[in-house]
């Protein structure tokens, strides 16, 4: 069956043009694809394929190496100068969400290298998108491991395996082209800065253009191969315009005067390092050529700032990618240079200026400006108890690390302690299990004592599949860390709910960074509710936070109830991943009759799950309610003040210094 044309895709120029231009020009760096689901992002990716020039390869290389400029080290080689050589299709390599990080990079057989002195290596993805597309689809999702291993070889160009003291090393040059979903969690900053382009992508709301879009796909389901060569004819000339481009490529000029705009919009959008200016002038170069021009223009330089500067401005994960299109042409403005003649009307020649009522620019007040007051906003009262009130949270802090009890087996993370295939031996697995990376010295050991009834002779070690041993190693998992925030009114008092927000805010951003799986539980009036059932997307998790008022009572037993329930049902779901409560609270129990010792009652419900209970209670009568909640659970008590990882350290060293 022919894959789905190009041409045949509805809208979406910006992506269009984004994969053309990394299609002309790999060193731009690929393209990462952000949109909600059903937008036919990997359609379009997968069909890119099928535009590419062919490549020229050296016959039985299997790491694709140009018979014009052979890899020296090329474990298939060294190719001789006029080797054999074809012609084959460029390739789309796909790199599955959960694939073992051996299928990626390629794996080494052990046994041969033990037995026989031979590295017989089998090559992995990498070496097959040599020179092609490697294409991630849910990148976002992918384990740590990998995102480590594709951040290596898109900064050296080459993949390694390194494996009980023997190296294999080849060339990985490819375009890398990832598609997400933002709502299922954000991509790591180190990956994110190595896609060279970044697009959002929507469906359309216009009802003409769905309409055209489901019929294009039902005629395509209902004859995939009529409907292919349909738009034969147009892939085709697209085809031929991207080979004309490239061709072009090499002579396309980029004058200082176009560099220095450049500078210019890249400084004005205050992006981190030096990336974002060569990719934006690699992406510039390729537009002119796409544009059939020898020479770059300011319309080059602008196309390339909204492809290249979108996901590098961000300050924070929680802050939302993209560039403002006013304070872009406002940069452009300012880079050009100023005109000749006494006729130049500019601030210095009677122009208007910001001080005699003419336009600001952006990047003043609604740029530079400290943020707006995020004070204390009113909000409809949903229980009609008592007036709601909505209050911002502050600025973040690095955070204390909270972590499991015990050692899981859990999702590769960055919390707490778990069995793993990654991280540090600590011991052998039983002979039973026949997965992992293999323990050398074990593996020796066991086949040692058979050598002379396998008949050894010479200095070779006769190792048999029977023998291979697998390292225990412990790493770090990624767990699942519900939030429990108590919001009734009493949480409003003294500006607590900012500290609360601002507390909640920070752990969020470490849970980020751990990669683990967040939810949010909140409880105030008579009722508790489930604002962001467990999700890895962390932003949606601040975005309720932010919004989260305040007002009633106190109905900590639904709280507790609550986020039993959703721990029983996320443990059914994903029974891999340990949970984490952090419950926040004053310990005050006041909705409902015998509210007490319903809250003691939905206690013990969650005595054998790892709490945190963040006592928010303040000022000098302390009823200490609490650390006595926390006892019940069986959990470690957190004062609100101690929750910054500074703050822990500072309490420490007092408490030395008052103990000398």
């Amino acid at each position: 069956m022919k894959p789905y044309p190009f041409t045949a895709v509805v809208g979406m120029p910006d992506l269009r043009l984004a994969l053309v231009l990394s299609s002309i020009s790999p060193a731009v760096g690929g393209v990462l694809v952000r949109g909600e689901k059903g937008t036919a992002k990997s359609t379009m990716v997968r069909a890119l394929a099928g535009l590419l020039p062919g490549v020229d390869v050296v016959d039985g290389c299997r790491f694709s190496c140009d018979p014009a400029s052979p890899d020296p080290a090329c474990p298939d080689g060294p190719h001789a100068a006029g080797a054999p050589a074809h012609r084959r299709p460029a390739r789309l390599v796909e790199l599955p969400v959960g694939a073992a990080e051996d299928r990626v990079v390629g794996s080494l057989n052990l046994e041969k290298a033990l037995s026989e002195g031979v590295t017989d290596y089998q090559p992995g993805l990498l070496a097959a998108a040599h020179r092609g597309l490697l294409y991630v689809d849910e990148v976002n999702l992918l384990h740590d491991h990998l995102v480590d291993t594709l951040l290596d070889a898109a900064a050296m160009g080459r993949a390694t395996v390194e494996r009980e003291g023997v190296s294999v090393s080849h060339a990985a040059r490819f375009v890398l082209i990832g598609t997400m979903n933002p709502e299922e969690g954000e991509l790591r900053p180190q990956l994110l800065d190595r896609f060279g382009l970044t697009v959002e992508v929507a469906s359309s709301r216009d009802p003409e253009q769905r309409v055209e879009v489901v019929r294009r796909r039902l005629a395509y389901e209902a004859d995939p191969d009529g409907f292919a060569e349909g738009y034969a004819a147009s892939d085709a000339a697209l085809a031929a315009e991207i080979e004309a481009a490239q061709r072009l490529l090499p002579s396309v000029k980029l004058p200082d005067e176009a560099l220095r705009q450049i500078a210019e919009v890249c400084a004005s959008f205050e992006v981190d390092g030096m990336r974002a200016d060569i990719v934006t002038a690699r992406t510039a170069v390729a537009h002119a050529a796409w544009a059939g021009r020898d020479e770059v223009t300011t319309e080059d330089i602008r196309v390339a700032a909204r492809l290249a500067l979108p996901h590098r401005r961000r300050r924070n994960p929680f802050d939302a990618p993209g560039i403002s299109e006013e304070q872009l042409e406002q940069a452009l403005e300012d880079s050009q240079p100023p005109p000749e003649g006494p006729d130049d009307d500019g601030p210095g020649e009677g122009g208007p200026g910001p001080d005699d009522g003419g336009p600001v620019p952006d990047g003043g007040p609604a740029e530079g400006a400290p943020p707006a007051d995020r004070g204390e906003t009113p909000a409809p009262s949903g229980n009609g108890s008592s007036p709601q009130k909505t209050v911002g949270a502050g600025d973040t802090f690095r955070a204390r690390v909270f972590r499991v009890k015990g050692t899981g087996e859990g999702e590769r993370g960055r919390r707490s302690r778990a069995i793993t295939d990654t991280g540090r031996t600590i011991g052998v697995q039983p002979p039973s299990v026949r997965d992992g990376r293999p323990h050398l010295v074990a593996t020796i050991r066991a086949a040692a004592p058979h050598q002379r009834a396998r008949g050894r002779s010479g200095t070779g070690l006769e190792v048999r599949s029977a023998d291979l041993r697998f390292a225990l190693r412990e790493g770090r998992e990624g767990n699942l860390v519900l939030f429990c925030v108590d919001a009734s009114g009493s949480m409003g008092a003294r500006a607590r709910m900012r500290e609360v927000k601002t507390a909640v805010l920070s752990l969020l951003l470490d849970a980020y960074q751990r990669r683990d799986k967040v939810g949010l539980v909140t409880f105030r009036g008579a009722e508790a509710e489930l604002p962001l059932p467990p999700t890895i997307s962390v932003e949606a998790a601040a975005a309720r936070l932010e919004g989260l008022p305040t007002g009633g009572r106190t109905p900590l037993a639904e709280g507790l109830l609550e986020a039993a329930r959703v721990l029983r049902v996320e443990a059914i779901r994903d029974p891999r991943r340990r949970p984490l409560l952090v419950l926040v609270t004053d310990g005050r129990a006041t909705s409902g009759a015998d509210a007490v010792a319903r809250a003691k009652a939905a206690a013990g419900l969650l005595t054998d799950v790892t709490t945190i209970v963040m006592d928010c209670e303040t000022g000098r009568m302390r009823l200490g309610l609490a650390a006595e909640l926390a006892g019940h659970l069986g959990a470690e008590h957190v004062p609100l003040s101690t929750v910054a990882a500074e703050s822990l350290a500072s309490a420490v060293r007092e408490r030395t210094g008052r103990a000398a």
